[in-house]
């Protein structure tokens, strides 16, 4: 029965912090803690140190790549790219979508990108809401299969060690996700009226409330240099971390003298990471002038500190509740788990709609299956579920998509989850999930 009331107060700490927003999952999280440990007497717990630090580094290298323009250049290069074909935008806009935020690490370049996409739509009268729609989505794919983005950091962090690592992780999200994008778009990509048939965007236009985006500043000369090199420093390091989790040889040997013997050792991809991406933070700041103020104040940063929080603050309280219940836990869902793994993966699913974030998802539930000593395989192949970010439209890029399109065609419901981006972020996330399930069990099972 304690359990149950302590499960109970998780659970109300994550609804209650998630509804709020901001660092709230993480702070509110923290009141939870303090009545776990004084209240209830339980263990303190711990958070994930390693996972939070590949987050920290990884925050640090995009931020300086930002301020440098790097963000910017590579959103002009997309944008440019789409003007100059238009007919195509309800395919070529999420593609792009797709593989900006996999070398990004981040959804933030989405932002710039929307009015764009809504604006070519436009001019050539299709619907806006089918390459917004499937962009948002595909930039949820996008951010879950990317060797940098928070989640995919946490989960190889969380199962350094084992059989799986980096290069087995990526070997199944990356075409899994591609698979999930693609059969996303093609899931909107009829969807609805024509532009000429559409009432709502009529009305709107006859009441002259549709006006042009605000155009995208062209880099030029020095400042165009500056961008493009950080992005070619900020691209390598990425191609570090691949290679270096690829072939592990690669990764620097050392030796320690332990009570006078000699111990070699060799660098875990935890540090290693932090160390390349933190080195590319600092090459980037010195090569390209990249102002340490701006990075501090972009947006990237003040949305890497809310995850950061929201992270700490959540993964502890459910590492508390965990290692206080961990054999009653283990005991009553163990066998559900290990004879239907799906359960798993639709809890994956569930507690990032909850938590409103991939990273606080994996941190909090992978350790569970852990526990209860699933396969790797399985944790893995589970993983993609986590992606239920679009499911309720209060996430920052479904609002933002929906406030760019001004159109009106891209919208919410009058129910909540009737909303434009509620079809293909399930076909995307359940597509995916099964094929990433179908690999990782060819593959390691």
């Amino acid at each position: 029965m304690l359990m149950w009331v302590e499960l109970g107060i998780l659970l109300l700490c994550i609804l209650i912090g998630g509804r709020l927003g901001g660092i709230s999952l993480g702070t509110v999280s923290g009141i939870g803690l303090l009545v776990f440990v004084f209240v209830f007497q339980m263990p303190p717990g711990g958070p994930p140190g390693t996972v939070l630090g590949m987050i920290i580094a990884v925050i640090t290298a995009v931020s300086a790549m930002q301020a440098a323009g790097g963000l910017d250049f590579l959103v002009g290069v997309a944008a440019r790219f789409l003007r100059q074909r238009p007919r195509q935008v309800t395919i070529l806009a999420p593609a792009i979508t797709y593989a900006l935020v996999f070398a990004a690490g981040t959804q933030h370049v989405l932002y710039a990108l929307l009015p764009v996409i809504a604006e070519v739509s436009r001019q050539a009268g299709i619907r806006p809401e089918r390459p917004i729609s499937a962009s948002v989505v595909a930039s949820q794919c996008g951010v879950i299969a990317s060797p940098i983005a928070a989640a995919t950091v946490a989960l190889a962090g969380l199962l350094a060690g084992g059989p799986i690592g980096l290069p087995q992780i990526l070997m199944v999200t990356v075409p899994a996700t591609i698979v999930g994008a693609a059969l996303a778009t093609l899931s909107v990509a009829f969807r609805g009226k024509e532009l000429s048939d559409d009432d709502e965007y009529q009305r709107r236009l006859a009441e002259g409330i549709i006006t042009p985006p605000a155009p995208l500043a062209e880099l030029t000369g020095k400042a165009r240099q500056r961008a493009l090199g950080s992005c070619l420093v900020f691209l390598a390091a990425i191609v570090v971390v691949v290679v270096v989790g690829l072939f592990p040889g690669a990764r620097p040997a050392y030796e320690t003298i332990v009570e006078g013997v000699a111990e070699s050792g060799q660098v875990e991809m935890g540090p290693l990471i932090m160390i390349v991406m933190l080195a590319a933070a600092g090459v980037i700041t010195i090569a390209f002038k990249a102002s340490p103020d701006a990075a501090v104040k972009g947006s990237i940063m003040r949305g890497g500190l809310v995850a950061l929080i929201s992270i700490l603050g959540v993964s502890w309280l459910g590492s508390s509740f965990i290692e206080a219940n961990q054999a009653a836990i283990v005991a009553g869902i163990s066998t559900a788990i290990q004879t239907r793994p799906w359960v798993f993966a639709a809890g994956m699913f569930v507690l990032s709609i909850l938590l409103f974030s991939r990273a606080a998802a994996v941190v909090t539930l992978v350790p569970v299956g852990l526990a209860l000593g699933l396969p790797t395989y399985v944790l893995l192949g589970a993983y993609t579920a986590a992606n239920g970010t679009f499911f309720l439209p209060t996430y920052g890029t479904v609002l933002a998509a929906v406030s760019f399109d001004q159109t009106g065609t891209t919208r919410i419901g009058k129910f909540l989850l009737n909303h434009s981006f509620m079809r293909p972020g399930l076909v995307a996330t359940f597509s995916a999930t099964a094929v990433t399930t179908i690999l990782t069990r060819w593959l390691f099972g």
